[in-house]
């Protein structure tokens, strides 16, 4: 078949073009879903509690991925600034995982552990009486909300079917986990667990 035949006829031509991309998309993709480095946790790797779950709903509700993100490139200037670059074994347990590109703030990979639960709750009620420059808007509501925990154990059971590795005692003690705290006590949970799986390799 000549090339002039399918370079005058669109539809042959559309049909070559999607056959072409799927093949390299799938030359692309489907390796990685056998490589260890990319299925596999991490050592040290943890499953979130019932109360950093909630702060991580809480997290992805509020938007904070729409200035932060959690992927830490392997280039000089960011290792230095934010710690050891993202591995993907750190996020196998996340559903959706937080990884891209946008920064309007700084990225979170690796904010577990560098703040105290104080700081992180004032930055979160009004961040300029921590970071005077900061455009971050505040949440003060997250110290007054309680989280709903009638819906924990249901969230943990989804997790669970994704392959995250909770056992049943874990998901029937969630809601008790998480009873009588507040959004901000699971979202500082949640913060504080960021980016602690492989600190030791800093």
């Amino acid at each position: 078949m000549s090339h002039e035949v399918v370079e005058k006829n669109i539809g042959l031509m559309a049909l070559f073009i999607v056959l072409v991309i799927s093949v390299g998309g799938l030359v692309e993709i489907v390796p990685l879903f056998f490589l260890k480095s990319t299925t596999q946790p991490v050592d040290g790797l943890k499953p979130y509690t019932a109360l950093q779950l909630e702060g991580r709903d809480v997290y992805i509700r509020e938007g904070c991925y729409t200035c932060h993100s959690q992927m830490i490139r392997p280039f000089r200037a960011e290792t230095e600034r934010y710690g050891h670059y993202s591995v993907a074994g750190e996020f196998v347990y996340d559903h959706p995982f937080q990884w891209g590109s946008k920064r309007t703030g700084p990225d979170l990979a690796r904010v577990g552990g560098r703040y105290s639960d104080e700081w992180h709750i004032v930055h979160l009620i009004n961040p300029r009486d921590v970071v005077p420059e900061s455009n971050m808007p505040g949440f003060p509501w997250l110290a007054e909300d309680l989280v709903d925990h009638t819906m924990t154990a249901k969230k943990m059971q989804a997790m669970q079917t994704l392959g995250v590795p909770y056992s049943d005692a874990e998901i029937a003690a969630a809601a008790d986990a998480v009873k009588g705290k507040t959004e901000m006590d699971a979202i500082v949970s949640y913060l504080q667990v960021l980016g602690t799986s492989i600190k030791t390799r800093r």
